[in-house]
């Protein structure tokens, strides 16, 4: 691909012609209207007018992804034509601004009338990007150096209940997940600072035991603290709170913060961001629009995300299983450099039962994080038997035995396969 044009695939649906419908795309996300312009010369459109490069067709299908409410595709209008359609739009035309970018080669596509289904499936950017944003900060690498992790996965959890707690009633089930050697904890995306239980509150109340474990045995536990904020000047001050306390890690909900607030905070944080992606279903979910996390975990790469969510084997949400494991290669692909890729966080339902599957599934790799809410928490012998049985998990799943037979001899893992009882077990 030339290094001055940005790429996009289009999966188009249309009960009309496709070449025209790509050709409106073009025309629209660029330099056209719905008529002719008398600026729009010959030469400007050698400049800066987006093109369609390449269409490849799919299979029709007999029903609309979507219709209109006034009737302008109807259900009965097909066959429905599909095709993958890529678009090169010049960088002169978009520059490096991830806003211009959302802008122009996205989101107005989703309005043109003519289509009964639209999703961007991929996206190819220009070197130009590599130098425009900051990217990982820490990445796996960083993340293993801080938390001093080598040879396995690291293992998480998340406190809960997600709401609720006081600070000395987190502080407490902390206590017990750093004695059992957890290597992360994290809050839960819902908790921000409540009155009952404040960001500051709760940095009070747990550094010192962080801080302490690690005095003791050298190791410092990482603890995630949810700073997400729609102020971005705020989400800096609850980052300073942290960083200063002697804190390596902050949640972010990405959507909720937004491209500005992800970049303001990246370009001055001394914290490995961890990022939720609360919302991200609302792009994604419906087959035949939006668009897919392939193109979506670029934006945030970019912009710095260090750890990245994409739910799990036998996850509790909707996403299959195929889903996480093209997540996993997504957020592990170099775009530019192995730099610039992001933890993979394994998670949503997660306990011991599912580590088999996602170590086979993901190519036997073990860089990768391992979060467990209540498939920790809710272990029957407490969540620090939680922890260990989680680990004795991954031991089981990297030395190849079976998860039944390894319990024999380790009784965390028999407990928790005596409750959880497969792997599609709601943790």
């Amino acid at each position: 691909m030339p290094h001055d044009v940005i790429r996009l695939t289009y999966r188009v649906e249309t009960p009309g012609d496709v070449d025209r419908v790509a050709a409106k795309i073009a025309s629209d996300q660029s330099t056209g209207t719905f008529v002719a312009l008398p600026g729009e010369t010959p030469e400007l459109k050698a400049r800066v007018a987006a093109r369609v490069v390449g269409i490849r067709p799919l299979p029709p299908v007999d029903a609309p992804s979507f219709g209109t409410p006034d009737g302008q595709v109807a259900s009965d209008a097909g066959p429905f034509h599909r095709a993958d359609v890529d678009i090169d739009f010049p960088l002169d035309a978009v520059g490096t601004d991830l806003a211009a970018l959302m802008t122009i080669a996205i989101g107005g596509t989703y309005s043109i009338r003519q289509l009964s289904g639209i999703r961007v499936v991929d996206m190819a950017l220009p070197p130009a990007f590599a130098k425009a944003y900051p990217g990982p900060q820490f990445g796996t690498s960083g993340s293993r150096r801080l938390t001093n992790v080598v040879g396995r996965p690291l293992i998480g959890t998340i406190v809960k209940p997600a709401l609720g707690l006081r600070p000395a009633e987190t502080a407490a089930m902390v206590r017990e997940l750093v004695d059992a050697d957890v290597d992360f904890i994290k809050d839960d995306e819902k908790l921000m600072s409540p009155a009952y239980s404040s960001l500051a509150d709760r940095v009070r109340a747990i550094m010192p035991i962080v801080l302490d474990r690690e005095q003791k045995t050298g190791k410092k536990v990482m603890y995630a603290f949810n700073i997400s904020s729609s102020d971005p000047e705020q989400m800096l001050r609850d980052h300073d709170t942290v960083a200063d306390a002697g804190g390596n890690a902050a949640v972010i909900a990405i959507q909720s913060v937004g491209f500005g607030g992800m970049n303001f905070l990246r370009k001055r944080s001394r914290l490995a961001l961890h990022a939720h992606r609360a919302g991200w279903d609302l792009l994604t979910r419906h087959p035949g629009l939006g668009m897919s996390f392939r193109v979506y975990q670029k934006f945030w790469r970019l912009l710095g995300v260090d750890q990245f969510q994409i739910n799990g084997i036998g996850a509790k949400y909707w996403e299959p299983d195929s889903s996480f494991v093209s997540s996993f290669g997504d957020v592990t692909t170099p775009m530019f450099s192995e730099r610039d890729t992001a933890l993979p966080v394994v998670c949503s339902g997660q306990w011991g039962g599912q580590a088999p599957e996602t170590f086979e599934r993901t190519g036997r790799t073990l860089d990768l994080m391992y979060l467990c809410g209540g498939g920790v928490v809710s272990h029957p012998g407490g969540p620090a038997a939680g922890v260990r049985a989680v680990r004795q998990a991954w031991d089981a799943a990297v030395a190849g035995v079976s998860l039944a037979d390894y319990a024999a001899d380790h009784p965390e893992l028999a407990q928790s396969l005596a409750k959880f009882g497969g792997p599609s077990g709601d943790a």
